[in-house]
C-alpha cells in the first residue's frame, strides 16, 4: 500500500461518554473547548446521534436539536458526525419512511456533516431510505454518507460476507464504508485481511473508516494493523474518556504516527489543554456516579461471549433486580446459544438487548419457557433478515398461535406517520418547530415530559413538571 496520512475522527463528544458515562456529558461541559477541537484537524467530530438524543431529553433537560445547532456555531471547519440506526433512527423500533426522510433532512439542515448509518442485522433493506435521504439532502458536499458494516464473528460472518455487503452499500450510494466493531471483536490480523480485501474490492475514492473499542485491550493493535493495510480513517477518543469500553485513546495513536509516513498531522501540544479540560469533566462524571472505573479495564469475556460492554451492564442490572447476580456466568454462556437460535445477528442495539434479555429468561425460568415479545419479533422477521438459519423449534414456538413470518422489508408494513404526528403534537400544545414532531416520533413520553418542562420554564411555573407530567398547567 502507498503510505498516506491517517485521518482521525474523535468521539469525545458522543461515543466516548456514551461508552463510559451513560451519555451524561452536558453541552455546557463541551462548549469551552469547542473552538480548540475545531482547530485540531480532525476528519470529523462525532457529537450527535446514538444515545445523545434520548439522554438530552430524558435526563439533561436539553433539546437535542438545540445542542446540534449550538455545536455548529463553534465547529466551523470540522464536520459534525452522527450515528444513525437506519430505519430505527435513534429509537428502538422501525419508523415510517416519511419520518426517516424528515429526520435526515432536519439533521443535515441543522448542521450534521457526516452520517454514519448502520443496521443491527446488516439488512440492506433497512438502510435504503436512510441512504437515499442522505444523498438527497446532503448533495453538493453538505453531508457525507457513511454506511457501516456491523462487525461480528460467527460461522456465517465470513470475509466474503463482509466484502459483498460493503460492495452492496457502495452501490447503494455510500461514499465511506465503516467497519463498525462495536464489541471489539475484530483482531489485528483479521483487521489487516478485511481492510486489504475491501481496498481491492471497492472503488479507489471510497474511504474505509474503522471503528473499534478497547474493551479487550486490542484496539490500538487493530488500528496499527489496519493502517498497514490501507485504512483511511480511524475513531479515537481523547484519553480522559478513552480506552476500556470506549474507543482507543487519541493521543497515543497521534504520537505513534507522528513523524512517519502515516502522520495524522495532529499536534500533541494542541490536544493537551483539551485533555486537561475533559479530565475535569471525567472527574465530575465519576463523582456523580456515572463513570465507573471498571469500564476502563480490559475484559476478555467480550471475545469469549461476544457481549459488548453496554450489553454486559444490562445483563448485570437485570440479574441484580431479580436477586440472581450469581447467575451471570450461566447467562453469558447462554447468550451465544440464543444468538445462534435466532440466526446469528450481530449484537448491537437493539439486537444485543433482545438476545441478552432472552438469555436471562432462559437461565432464570428454563430455556424458552418464556419468549419475550421482542425476541419473537426478531424470529418472525419484524426487525429484518438475519444472516443465518433460525432454530426450527423456536420458529414453531413463535408461530404456535397463528403469528406469521414476514419476508418483506419491515418498513413496508408501516404507513406514513408525519401528518398524524404533527397534528398530535400541535393538539397537545407542544409544537414550537418542526423538529419537535421528530422528537415526539422517536420518544413520545420522554419528549412530552421535556416539552412540559420547557413550557413551564418559559411561563415561570415550577420547574418540576418534567418529573410530574400529570400536573395541570396553563395551555
Amino acid at each position: 500500500m502507498a503510505h498516506k496520512k491517517i485521518l482521525i475522527t474523535d468521539t469525545i463528544l458522543r461515543d466516548a461518554h456514551q461508552s463510559h458515562a451513560a451519555t451524561r456529558m452536558k453541552f455546557e461541559e463541551m462548549e469551552p473547548v469547542l473552538p480548540l477541537l475545531d482547530d485540531i484537524g480532525y476528519y470529523s467530530l462525532e457529537a450527535w446521534g446514538g444515545a445523545t438524543f434520548d439522554t438530552c431529553l430524558r435526563f439533561l433537560n436539553e433539546d437535542p436539536w438545540d445542542r446540534l445547532r449550538n455545536l455548529r456555531k463553534y465547529l466551523k471547519k470540522t464536520p459534525i458526525q452522527m450515528l444513525l440506526r437506519g430505519q430505527n433512527l435513534l429509537g428502538y423500533r422501525h419508523y415510517a419512511d416519511d419520518v426517516v426522510e424528515n429526520f435526515i433532512e432536519k439533521s443535515i439542515e441543522n448542521g450534521v456533516g457526516v452520517i454514519r448509518v448502520f443496521d443491527a442485522l446488516n439488512d440492506p433493506r433497512n438502510l435504503e431510505t436512510s441512504i437515499k435521504s442522505i444523498k438527497k439532502y446532503g448533495a453538493g458536499g453538505k453531508c457525507v454518507c457513511e454506511a457501516a458494516i456491523s462487525y461480528t464473528t460467527s460461522p456465517v460472518h465470513t470475509l466474503e460476507y463482509f466484502v459483498k455487503f460493503a460492495k452492496q452499500l457502495e452501490d447503494m450510494g455510500a461514499e465511506n464504508i465503516c467497519i463498525k466493531d462495536m464489541a471489539n471483536l475484530l483482531l489485528p490480523f483479521d483487521a489487516y485481511k478485511l481492510v486489504s480485501e475491501l481496498k481491492k474490492s471497492l472503488r479507489p475514492e471510497t474511504k474505509i473508516h474503522l471503528h473499534t473499542h478497547n474493551t479487550t485491550g486490542t484496539g490500538d493493535m487493530v488500528y496499527l494493523a489496519a493502517i498497514g493495510a490501507g485504512v483511511d480513517i480511524v475513531d479515537c477518543a481523547l484519553s480522559p474518556l478513552g480506552n476500556g469500553t470506549s474507543n482507543p485513546a487519541t493521543e497515543p495513536l497521534v504520537a505513534t504516527l507522528s513523524g512517519t509516513e502515516y502522520d495524522s498531522g495532529i499536534k500533541i501540544d494542541k490536544l493537551l489543554p483539551i485533555v486537561t479540560h475533559f479530565n475535569k469533566v471525567a472527574a465530575r462524571l465519576e463523582k456523580d456516579g456515572f463513570l465507573n472505573p471498571k469500564v476502563r479495564k480490559v475484559d476478555i469475556n467480550t471475545l469469549i461471549y461476544q457481549v459488548p460492554g453496554g450489553m454486559l451492564s444490562n445483563l448485570m442490572n437485570q440479574l441484580k433486580q431479580a436477586g440472581q447476580e450469581d447467575k451471570l456466568p450461566q447467562c453469558l454462556a447462554e447468550v451465544p446459544k440464543v444468538r445462534e437460535d435466532c440466526g446469528y445477528p450481530p449484537l448491537v442495539t437493539p439486537s444485543s438487548q433482545i438476545v441478552g434479555t432472552q438469555a436471562v429468561w432462559n437461565v432464570l425460568l428454563g430455556r424458552y419457557k418464556t419468549i419475550t415479545a421482542q425476541y419473537k419479533d426478531l424470529i418472525l422477521g419484524k426487525y429484518g433478515a438475519v444472516p443465518g438459519k433460525k432454530n426450527e423449534e423456536i420458529v414453531k414456538a413463535c408461530t404456535a398461535h397463528g403469528e406469521e413470518m414476514i419476508s418483506c422489508r419491515p418498513a413496508d408494513l408501516i404507513g406514513d406517520e408525519m401528518h398524524t404526528l404533527t397534528d398530535k403534537v400541535k393538539a397537545e400544545g407542544f409544537y414550537e418547530k418542526p423538529e419537535d414532531v421528530l422528537s415526539y416520533a422517536l420518544f413520545p413520553e420522554v419528549s412530552s415530559n421535556y416539552f412540559k418542562w420547557r413550557k413551564a420554564q418559559k411561563q415561570g411555573i415550577d420547574s418540576d413538571l418534567a418529573k410530574n407530567p400529570d400536573k395541570v398547567y396553563p395551555v
